[in-house]
């Protein structure tokens, strides 16, 4: 592309320079929304899966201790009745947080073992990637979907406290 000079030097031209920035510029253009929006994709992903891991423990939780009142249903409900009664809501569910990460059983299953026994669902509260903490929205059995108090009987749900949008224009607190 370089013309030879009289004098046999070669070199680029302004032109050239100009054109191989502007194609750089372009380039970079492009990039940089790419590169934002896959540090927020992956913290969309990290979000989805601790709500799931913390629902999943939610669902085996109140498998294991289902109630209804008065009624014990679940296995572990029936065989620990005095716990199901102090860490179960009248649904079932937990009673908070803290409850899946340790459950002491002192009835028929503890007989069978030296030391009390214990069944944890999680083995730590996740961080919530939006806000950086482990705190949570929670929403109780009877409250509707979109409230926003908890009515502090039990757990039946959680979610983020992050007020942001998502990629898809949704917001994190309704996933």
């Amino acid at each position: 592309m370089c013309a030879e000079r009289a004098n046999g030097e070669g070199g680029v031209t302004l032109l050239e320079l100009m054109v191989t920035v502007a194609i750089l510029l372009v380039l970079a253009s492009v990039a940089m929304p790419l590169s934002k929006y896959t540090g927020k994709r992956t913290q969309e992903l990290e979000l989805r899966q601790k709500l799931r891991e913390m629902r999943t423990a939610i669902d085996l939780f109140s498998q294991d201790w289902a109630r209804d009142g008065e009624i014990l249903m679940g296995p572990l409900c029936v065989k620990n009745q005095l716990t199901c009664k102090d860490i179960t809501g009248v649904t079932g569910y937990p009673k908070s947080l803290e409850i899946l990460l340790g459950v002491e059983l002192s009835g028929a299953e503890a007989t069978t073992r030296e030391t009390t026994p214990v069944r944890r669902y999680l083995r730590r509260i996740p961080l919530d990637p939006m806000t950086g903490t482990a705190e949570w929205a929670l929403r109780c059995y009877k409250d509707p979907p979109e409230t926003r108090d908890w009515c502090k009987e039990d757990v039946f749900d959680v979610s983020s406290k992050s007020e942001d949008v998502a990629i898809d224009k949704s917001r994190y607190r309704d996933w």
